[in-house]
């Protein structure tokens, strides 16, 4: 899939180089060219200097070709816009925008933009690490025997692969939540800072499982 993003901060560079390391290409708008330093050498996607909203900037951000925009920039008002116009004026079937205030965040959802709240996901992730309670249920089959959870996953899993998580704690990871979405990652997605991991599990396990994801990787396994 061809991806634009509109803003080139930590938020735009990060969700650049992911999407492209899963094999999708991107185009990156921003106003200040400079930005563009945040995707590293070794990003090989578009670099597009204009206005994200733009309706000739998105053009050469391939928007006629995209599959899906993100508008990440530092102003609700701007992300608001360039979604709409990616919406409504070029028939983009994914688009999300991130809004800094909540409250509009509601409106424009309801207005069928859907939009990440900076401020309510920051709020959670602070929750999150200010009581990382090791195993939320989420959800368990009728018997009981099996359920599906988020669990607090040591820092030290950064960096390493779904498949290594997978195989030394005996979980198979349902989805991620990335940046406030929901993501369904394939054996060689590597966990980035900030994901919620949320697995499937065997009830009895879950001290057992809670123990892996908070001691972090074996490193004899890993040589």
């Amino acid at each position: 899939m061809h991806i634009v993003i509109m803003g080139c901060g930590r938020v735009g560079s990060a969700l650049a180089q992911t999407l492209e390391g899963q094999g999708h290409t991107v185009a990156v708008i921003d106003q200040d060219p400079t930005a563009f330093r945040r995707l590293g050498s070794a990003f090989g996607g578009r670099r597009v200097t204009g206005v994200g909203f733009d309706q000739d900037t998105l053009r050469e951000a391939g928007i006629e070709d995209a599959g899906a925009f993100a508008a990440v920039s530092s102003g609700d008002n701007s992300n608001i816009i360039a979604a709409r116009v990616a919406r409504e004026m070029f028939a983009v079937e994914n688009v999300a925008a991130r809004i800094y205030d909540p409250r509009r965040a509601e409106v424009y959802q309801r207005l069928g933009i859907p939009t990440v709240a900076t401020v309510r996901w920051t709020a959670d992730q602070m929750l999150r690490r200010l009581l990382p309670s090791g195993a939320e249920p989420l959800w368990r089959d009728p018997t009981g025997g099996v359920q599906l959870a988020e669990v607090h996953t040591s820092a030290s899993w950064i960096g390493h692969r779904i498949s290594r998580l997978q195989e030394e704690t005996g979980v198979r990871v349902a989805f991620l939540t990335r940046l406030g979405e929901a993501i369904l990652p394939s054996s060689q997605t590597v966990l980035q800072e900030g994901d919620l991991v949320h697995v499937m599990m065997r009830t009895d396990e879950v001290d057992k499982v809670e123990a892996a994801f908070a001691e972090g990787p074996d490193e004899e396994a890993g040589h």
